[in-house]
């Protein structure tokens, strides 16, 4: 299979994955009269639910992360089938979230994105952007020629998108944060009013170094390749 055609097949699984997790919120948000999550007492207690959506949540990115592994053939290529898989399910989840319940109204709605280690609070667009961000890191890694460098050789792009992913988890659970000393009730009961935009586009800027990183590589290659045409050897 072209990797074209395994992108759009990962891709069109991903987008199932998506229509799965909004019937499954959709159901769940109905039995706790949560549709729209940003609203008093947004995690209201039910017996068992909070143990079973937690594995669930873990099932789910188990299922795309091996998604991304079956379909890539080097693990550079892995990992970036895995990452598109990721970005296009968040994407469309909240598409198709809005087909099911009409919510959200907008990209500015509050959501509450997770639920370890605290609750993670953003409006829609935050955790798009980043879906977007895996979407094109996983295309430029998995498409084309395969990488003759290793992982290791990026070391110093990852750590910044490791900085990255701890600043804006930050940002996602600074609320949570603030309410630890009121103890599990206080933490639950959290509605955030303002979300950092400038500390968490200081993460998307550095979440995005890989991104950098491989663009650079792949122009480098062009650009060899070019000049390899241009003056063959003998």
């Amino acid at each position: 299979m072209k990797e074209t055609k395994r992108w759009i097949t990962v891709a069109l699984y991903a987008m199932a994955m998506a229509w799965v997790e909004s019937a499954v919120v959709f159901y769940l948000r109905t039995m706790s009269n949560r549709i729209e999550p940003y609203q008093a007492n947004p995690l209201p207690p039910v017996a068992g639910l909070a143990s079973t959506e937690l594995v669930r949540e873990a099932a789910t990115l188990i299922m795309l992360w091996t998604v991304g592994m079956l379909a890539g053939k080097t693990w550079r290529s892995r990992w970036g089938y895995a990452a598109i898989a990721f970005g296009v399910w968040d994407i469309f989840y909240y598409v198709f979230l809005k087909v099911i319940t009409g919510w959200p109204h907008s990209l500015t709605d509050w959501d509450i994105l997770f639920l370890l280690p605290l609750p993670w609070w953003g409006p829609v667009l935050s955790p798009m952007l980043i879906a977007l961000m895996m979407i094109i890191w996983g295309t430029l890694a998995s498409q084309g020629e395969p990488f003759t460098r290793s992982f290791r050789s990026e070391w110093k792009a990852w750590v910044l998108n490791f900085m990255g992913i701890l600043l804006a988890l930050y940002v996602f659970m600074e609320d949570a944060l603030r309410a630890l000393h009121g103890g599990g009730d206080a933490v639950r009961a959290v509605l955030p009013t303002r979300f950092d935009w400038p500390l968490f586009i200081i993460a998307l800027g550095l979440m995005a170094a890989p991104i950098v990183h491989t663009g650079k590589q792949i122009r480098s290659r062009s650009r060899r390749s070019v000049e390899l045409e241009a003056h063959p050897t003998a």
